[in-house]
C-alpha cells in the first residue's frame, strides 16, 4: 500500500522519464484543489483558471528539477500561490475589502454541510449572515494571512506543510493563522455574542 506522496513520486519519476500521460494524472488529481486555493487569492474565476493553468505549465517545465525533497503537492501549491501573487502584482490589483461570494456558494462548499440541517427561518438567516461574515473577513485579509488560513482550515495541511509551501518559518505560519483567526473572530463576535477573549 503506497501513500499519496509515494504514488505522486512514482508519477513524477514517470514524467521525468518522458511519459507525458503521467503528468495528466497529476493534473487530474490536483486541479480541483489548486483551483479552490487559487480562486481564494485571484477572485475572477476565468483569471483563476488561467493562473492554475500557468501553474501546471510551470510545474511541468520545472519537474525535471524536482528531487522529491518535499511532497509533490506542497511543491505544486507553492508554485500556484506564487503564480497567483505574481498575477495580482502584474495586474496592479489590491485585495478587495469585501467579497462578491454569496452565502449560497459558501454553503455549497464542504464547510457548509453541517449548516444546512438547520431549517428554521431564524437559524437559516443566522447561518447565512455567519457565512457572509466569514467570507467577507477572509477576503479582507492580506494575501499571506488568507493563504495560511486557507491551507490550514480548508486544505487541512499541517504547519510544517504550510511552512514549506509558503517558504517561511513555522513560527511565521502560526502567527499568520493566529492573526487571521483574530480578524475573523472580531467580525463574528457581534453575531455570536462571543466574549472578547474567545475565538471561533
Amino acid at each position: 500500500m503506497t501513500t499519496d506522496r509515494e504514488s505522486d513520486q512514482l508519477l513524477v519519476e514517470r514524467v521525468q522519464a518522458g511519459e507525458r500521460q503521467a503528468f495528466d494524472l497529476l493534473v487530474s488529481k490536483y486541479q480541483r484543489r489548486l483551483m479552490r486555493l487559487v480562486s481564494r487569492i485571484v477572485h475572477d474565476p476565468a483569471e483563476a483558471e488561467d493562473v492554475v493553468q500557468e501553474s501546471f505549465i510551470k510545474a511541468f517545465r520545472g519537474l525535471r528539477h524536482f528531487r522529491g525533497d518535499s511532497a509533490f503537492y506542497t511543491w505544486l501549491y507553492r508554485i500556484g500561490i506564487n503564480t497567483a501573487k505574481n498575477f495580482l502584482v502584474t495586474q496592479s490589483r489590491r485585495t478587495p475589502a469585501s467579497t462578491d461570494v454569496d452565502a449560497a456558494s459558501a454553503e455549497g462548499s464542504d464547510e457548509g454541510n453541517g449548516l444546512r440541517d438547520i431549517n428554521t427561518p431564524e437559524s437559516m438567516l443566522a447561518t447565512k449572515q455567519i457565512a457572509e461574515t466569514v467570507n467577507a473577513a477572509m477576503e479582507s485579509l492580506p494575501v499571506d494571512l488568507r493563504t495560511a488560513i486557507l491551507l490550514r482550515e480548508i486544505e487541512g495541511l499541517s504547519y510544517d506543510e504550510i511552512s514549506e509551501i509558503m517558504s517561511c518559518p513555522i513560527g511565521t505560519v502560526r502567527s499568520r493563522i493566529f492573526r487571521a483567526r483574530e480578524v475573523i473572530a472580531d467580525k463574528l463576535r457581534p453575531l455570536l455574542d462571543l466574549p472578547v477573549d474567545k475565538r471561533w
